[in-house]
């Protein structure tokens, strides 16, 4: 026998699991999928808990915003252009979904590259050992002498890649986001951190006009933040660091000058967890007010599925 004196479990007190309240039945499970199904019947298949209705909801915001003409933001890392995720943001461009994308540096690089030529995405771990990452010649030539062209008319760093991709009649402007922006007078501001592209590395490159250009679409992105209200979006898509942070600023920007800026729907979708995506994004803009989401899975497949939810349930 223990020298030490147990609990007596027989006055445990009991009660019927009728009488308990629980947070999921079978209404909510998941349907069985059932071979040719259309799309509709599998979006409805999907479970009704935890992610699968933040899910639906998140959608049913982005309807409700497109039907009353609130702003959608699209933030958007460069690993969703490589993932071959083009076409579907071009979607959205033409359907007039979002009214304002937002890249990073290398957003913007693998965008053009795309459209210039339709590769892009170098093998960098072999590239890096002989020094030759980075160093191809058209891809900083094109983007810097649209830069220059685009300090001299007054544009910001997104609109002058777009107008310059439309101006060359790009075998592949049809995947540009870049060039769809342009064409549909969306804007598509670029946020860039000097050193961190491939473009830096070149004679060709001039840090006075990135920098000019790049701070001009910060403007433009805090104009369009300033739009926001009850009934916007703003959607983050691979982006851990450099867009988070410039939408806190420009957000903070717009309510410091009275813009409403309150109320919205924030989403961020990533293959792991950050924290300034969540902090910056899901939680701090929408603390008082709002909804914050946040999914977790690859690009490849999260962003086709959300597009189309977001088609089937406008349609």
């Amino acid at each position: 026998m223990s020298r030490h004196k147990e609990i007596d479990i027989d006055k445990i007190k009991e009660y019927s699991i009728k009488d308990r309240t629980s947070k999921v039945n079978t209404l909510q499970f998941a349907s069985k999928y059932n071979r040719g199904s259309s799309l509709s019947k599998f979006i409805d298949s999907i479970p009704h808990v935890l992610k699968g209705d933040d899910l639906r909801h998140l959608v049913a915001d982005i309807v409700d915003a497109v039907h009353h003409d609130k702003p959608i933001i699209l933030m958007m890392g460069a690993h969703v252009i490589k993932c071959g995720l083009n076409p579907l943001i071009v979607q959205l461009i033409e359907k007039k979904i979002v009214s304002c994308i937002a890249f990073n540096g290398a957003g913007v690089i693998h965008d053009a590259e795309t459209a210039l030529w339709g590769t892009t995405s170098e093998d960098v771990a072999a590239a890096i050992e002989d020094g030759s990452f980075g160093m191809v010649r058209e891809t900083p030539e094109f983007i810097n002498n649209a830069l220059l062209t685009g300090s001299k008319l007054g544009l910001g760093y997104g609109e002058s890649v777009g107008k310059a991709l439309i101006e060359a009649d790009c075998l592949y402007n049809d995947m540009s986001i870049a060039a769809n922006a342009y064409k549909m007078d969306i804007p598509l501001t670029v946020h860039v951190a000097i050193g961190t592209d491939i473009v830096h590395q070149h004679a060709n490159s001039d840090g006075a006009v990135i920098g000019e250009l790049s701070y001009r679409d910060f403007k433009i992105f805090a104009g369009q933040v300033a739009r926001l209200e009850r009934g916007g979006v703003v959607l983050n898509i691979g982006s851990a660091v450099i867009l988070p942070e410039v939408f806190l600023k420009a957000l903070t920007m717009a309510r410091n000058i009275g813009h409403k800026a309150h109320g919205f729907t924030t989403a961020n979708f990533d293959m792991i967890y950050h924290y300034r995506p969540m902090v910056n994004v899901v939680q701090r803009p929408t603390q008082k007010s709002g909804k914050g989401y946040h999914f977790t899975g690859h690009h490849e497949i999260m962003v086709p599925l959300l597009v189309a939810l977001i088609l089937e349930n406008l349609s």
